[in-house]
This record gives structure tokens, sequence and C-alpha cells, in this order.
């Protein structure tokens, strides 16, 4: 089983500098998914309300015989339920959804700004850790006016934004933002999708050069850069391999050819983005 270190948040909890993505594993094969993954050495799990597999996640880590201090859990609200009293009966739907007590990470899911509603949505936020539901409290595709606004508002900041992040978009300035705030970035969609980001040249030849996978070194850019990849894989090897990223060290000149890829998102744009 492969150990990984933790990343320290600033409200003092810790949570590992890789996770597992179950985007978009349902039913039985997101079950058996996460049940290998935590076998596997993932203790960060991902999942949200949309992603429609709360329950089959909470089969898995029913299933895992892992001790519950040793995971960290993580799901997001939906946008339908932004608002202070719609935000509170979420968490707990989404609670019983994945058999817990508690919730390790709640993320909003996109901050939606033409609804306007992220704020009395944060506050609930807060009154989730207040009263343990939740350990740590953070958000999902927040640019940094997003950010401004929460704090603006004073009080317990986002542990967590977790963004869109890989060689294709890779979002310096976002990383300098959260960086700046105290705020640890996740990286969703950490290999491009099927973008061909691991198929790009650059990406294999750096490969080669350490003998080691292109997925393995596009994780390993996002752990030098201080991010939290959170791959999804539907392979048992691959999920192995996306794990193994802490036995080898990317130079200078490989960290800024794999910087210089960028060609643009492929996921949507937090300003004008509506997912309910």
């Amino acid at each position: 089983m492969t150990s990984t270190p933790d990343v320290t948040l600033n409200d003092g909890t810790t949570m590992p500098a890789v996770g597992f993505g179950t985007y978009p594993l349902t039913g039985q094969e997101a079950t058996d998914a996460v049940s290998d993954a935590i076998d596997i050495g993932y203790r960060l799990i991902d999942t949200a309300v949309n992603y429609r597999n709360e329950e089959a996640v909470g089969r898995a880590i029913a299933a895992s015989g892992v001790p519950r201090d040793e995971l960290r859990i993580t799901t997001k609200l939906p946008g339908r339920d932004h608002g202070y009293r719609e935000t509170l009966r979420s968490c707990r739907e989404s609670l019983q959804r994945l058999g817990l007590d508690y919730l390790d990470m709640y993320l909003i899911h996109w901050p939606l700004p033409k609804q306007n509603r992220y704020i009395d949505t944060w506050r609930a936020f807060r009154q989730l850790q207040q009263d343990g539901l939740v350990r740590s409290i953070g958000v999902s595709n927040f640019a940094a006016e997003h950010l401004a606004e929460l704090e603006r508002e004073g009080g317990t900041g986002p542990a967590v934004n977790q963004i869109e992040v890989h060689p294709f978009f890779p979002q310096p300035n976002m990383l300098r933002v959260n960086s700046a705030l105290g705020i640890v970035t996740q990286s969703w969609s950490p290999l491009g999708r099927a973008s061909g980001v691991v198929d790009d040249d650059r990406v294999t030849g750096i490969a080669d050069a350490h003998s080691v996978t292109p997925a393995q070194v596009v994780l390993r850019w996002h752990v030098q850069r201080g991010a939290v990849p959170i791959p999804k894989s539907g392979t048992p090897e691959r999920r192995r391999a996306n794990l193994d990223v802490f036995s080898f060290t990317l130079s200078d000149d490989e960290m800024s050819v794999l910087s210089a890829m960028e060609t643009g998102r492929l996921g949507g744009d937090p300003d004008v983005h509506e997912e309910f």
C-alpha cells in the first residue's frame, strides 16, 4: 500500500497531498473503484451531490474497514441548494447518503454569481462547522473576486479552493491568489480529461526521462506547484501509479515546459457557469 504525505490546511486540519476523484463514476463501478482506491492507499476521496454517486461512495467507505479518522471525505453543495436553510438541509442529506456522521471537507460546488446566494450559503457552512457536522469548509471554482467577497464577510475563510488546473490550463494567477489567502488549491481534472495532455510529446518525453508514466509526470507537476490533484482512473494499475508520485522530482526546466503548455480551460467559466 502506498502512503501519501499530508498538507496542512489553514484551520489546522490535514489532508493527503493526492486524492481520488470519483466523477463520473456511478453505481457499482463507483463502489468498486473507491474500494480499490482505499485498498491501494488513497485516504482523500472526493465526491459531490451532482456526481450522483454519494451512496455508492458511502458503501465503499463502510466496507473498507479503514478507521473513519484515517479518511478524508469531501462532497460538494449543488447550485440548487444555495441559501442558508437550503444548505443546512442539503448537508444533512449528503451525510445520510454517504452514511457518515460528519464530513471532512464541504465545498460550494460553483459560486453562481448570477444567483448571488453564495454569501448566505457560506454563512451556513460556518454554522455546519460550528455544529461539528463538517470539519473543514471550502469552495470550488471560485475566482479571485468571489474569494474577495468571502474575505469581506470576515470570519472563517475557505480552507480549499478546488479549481480546474492542468498543463493546458495552469492557472498561475489563481494559485497565487489562493496561496496569498492561505487557501490550498485542489486541482480537478488534473490530467486534462481527454484533451491529450498525457499524450503530448513534451509530457511523454519527460516521462521517459524519469521512467514513469505521463500521468505521473503531470501529477508530480501539480504537487511541486503546491496543488493537491484529485485524479480519477477506471483501472487499478493507473490508480496505483497516480498515487506514486513522491519518488522523483521534476527539474525547474521540466516544470517550466509543462507550465508553458497552456491552450485554455476545458470546463466552465466561474463568472458565467450555471450548474444546479
